[in-house]
C-alpha cells in the first residue's frame, strides 16, 4: 500500500515534529528524506549538543515580512511544552547563557527522541529516499525512484540552502512554486560578514580576537561576543545582527559598552599625561585590538601631546565603529535562511496554503527566522506540532 494520509517531505526538525504529532492522532504517515539519515541538522548543533529552545521565545524575536505570523504556533506549542517532552524522555540538560538550552550528552538524544516518538505514532520514515516530482490530481502524488506515494496532505519541512553539504536545497520553494505560492528572496542568516580592504587588513590582523560589544544594523541591536576573522567579522552578535543586515547599509560596533572612551581618555590625560594611547586603550580593549587601533590612528608618544579633538575621534572609533561589509560568507556557512515561503499565501494556524489545500508549509522553508540560540529550533517544533495537528 503506497497511500497514505499525509506525505511529509523532510525528516528535519519540523518534519519529523509535524510526522510525530500526526501519527499519534492516528493519521497514516510517511515521512521522506533524501539523506540517509534523520535530523542531520540538529545532530551538528550547538557543537553537536543541539541547542534545542530557547527560554525567552516570543514572537518578537522571529522576522518576517508579516511579523506576527509566527504568533499563533508559537503560542500553541511553546517552548515550555517542548522542554515537558524532553524531561519526559529523561533526557539532561542545562541553560548556557540568555535562556540556551542545550543538552548535558549529546545531540543524538534529541533525535532519538523524536524518532522514538515517531515510532509511538506508527510514523513510516524512508531515508535515502529522492523525490522526483509532485503532482495534485485529488490527492497530491509524489514521485520516488522506488514508487510513486499518494495523500491528500503533503507537508514541505525540506528547509532552506543554509549548510548545503548537509544536503540543504531549495526544493521547498520549487515545490511552493509549481502550486503557485510567492516566495520572498531567501538570503542567508546568521552568517559571519566580509570586510572590504580598507578594513580586512586589520581583521585579518586581529583573527582570533573577541571583545563583548554591541553591534547595530538595520533594526536589530545585540550585545554580545565580536570575534574578528581572516574574512571579516563573526561571533555571536554579528551572526545575530546579519538576519536584519542589508547589502550596502552600515554596521556600528560600540567595541567598549560599558565606557564612554573619550571621557575616558580625557581623564587619563590629566592623570597620566606620559602614557602611551595604546597602553591606556588596552584598559578597555584587548591588546592586540588596543594596538591596532592606535597604529590605524597614527597615535603614537604620550597622550598628552595628543588634543581633545583626536581623543573624540578616538573615542568615536571606538564607540561607534562604522563600516559596509561587503557581503556575508553565504549560504555555506549560514546557520539558517531567512526569506523562504511568502507567509501571505499561508495559514497562520495549520501552515496551510489558503490556495492550495492539503498542502502544509513548515520550518525553515517559510519566511520566518529567528534569532540565535535555540529560537530556530523552537519554530521547527511550534510550526511542526501545528501543521501535525490539522493533517
Amino acid at each position: 500500500m503506497n497511500t497514505y494520509d499525509v506525505i511529509i517531505l523532510g525528516a528535519g526538525a519540523a518534519g519529523l515534529m509535524c510526522a510525530l504529532t500526526a501519527g499519534q492522532r492516528g493519521r497514516r504517515v510517511l515521512l521522506i528524506d533524501h539523506l540517509d539519515q534523520p535530523g542531520a541538522k540538529i545532530l551538528i548543533s550547538g557543537g553537536g549538543r543541539c541547542n534545542f529552545t530557547n527560554l525567552n521565545t516570543t514572537a518578537d524575536r522571529f522576522l518576517s515580512a508579516n511579523p506576527h505570523f509566527a504568533r499563533s504556533a508559537l503560542g500553541r506549542y511553546t517552548q515550555h511544552d517542548f522542554i515537558a517532552l524532553v524531561e519526559k524522555h529523561g533526557i539532561a540538560y542545562h541553560e548556557k547563557t540568555l535562556g540556551q538550552l542545550f543538552c548535558d550528552e549529546s545531540a543524538k538524544n534529541v533525535v532519538q527522541m523524536l524518532l522514538d516518538e515517531c515510532a509511538a505514532g506508527g510514523v513510516d520514515i524512508r531515508l535515502s529516499t529522492h523525490v522526483r516530482g509532485v503532482r495534485h490530481g485529488g490527492d497530491f502524488q509524489v514521485e520516488t525512484a522506488a514508487a510513486t506515494f499518494t495523500a491528500p496532505r503533503l507537508v514541505l519541512a525540506t528547509g532552506g540552502p543554509s549548510i548545503p553539504k548537509m544536503g540543504a536545497t531549495g526544493f521547498a520553494y520549487d515545490v511552493a512554486r509549481q502550486f503557485g505560492l510567492k516566495i520572498v528572496e531567501p538570503r542567508p542568516a546568521l552568517v559571519p560578514l566580509t570586510l572590504g580592504s580598507e578594513t580586512l587588513e586589520t581583521a585579518r590582523a586581529l583573527a582570533g580576537v573577541a571583545v563583548e560589544g554591541l553591534v547595530s544594523a538595520g533594526a536589530g541591536r545585540f550585545r554580545e561576543a565580536v570575534l574578528f576573522t581572516h574574512r571579516g567579522l563573526s561571533g555571536p552578535a554579528i551572526l545575530q545582527v546579519s538576519s536584519y543586515w542589508r547589502h550596502r547599509e552600515p554596521v556600528i560596533i560600540d567595541l567598549a559598552p560599558d565606557a564612554d572612551a573619550f571621557v575616558f581618555l580625557k581623564d587619563r590625560k590629566r592623570e597620566r599625561p606620559k602614557a602611551e594611547v595604546k597602553t591606556l586603550l588596552a584598559e578597555l580593549l584587548p591588546t592586540r585590538l588596543a594596538q591596532a587601533i592606535a597604529e590605524e590612528l597614527g597615535l603614537t608618544g604620550g597622550i598628552a601631546n595628543l588634543p581633545d579633538r583626536t581623543l573624540e575621534a578616538v573615542g568615536k572609533r571606538i564607540n561607534a565603529w562604522s563600516f559596509v561589509p561587503t557581503g556575508t560568507e553565504g549560504f555555506a556557512k549560514a546557520e539558517v535562511t531567512a526569506g523562504g515561503v511568502d507567509t501571505a499565501g499561508l495559514s497562520q494556524k495549520t501552515l496551510e496554503a489558503t490556495k492550495v489545500p492539503g498542502l502544509h508549509i513548515i520550518g525553515e522553508a517559510v519566511d520566518v527566522t529567528g534569532w540565535l540560540g535555540g529560537y530556530n529550533f523552537q519554530w521547527a517544533w511550534s510550526s511542526g506540532w501545528a501543521a501535525g495537528q490539522a493533517v
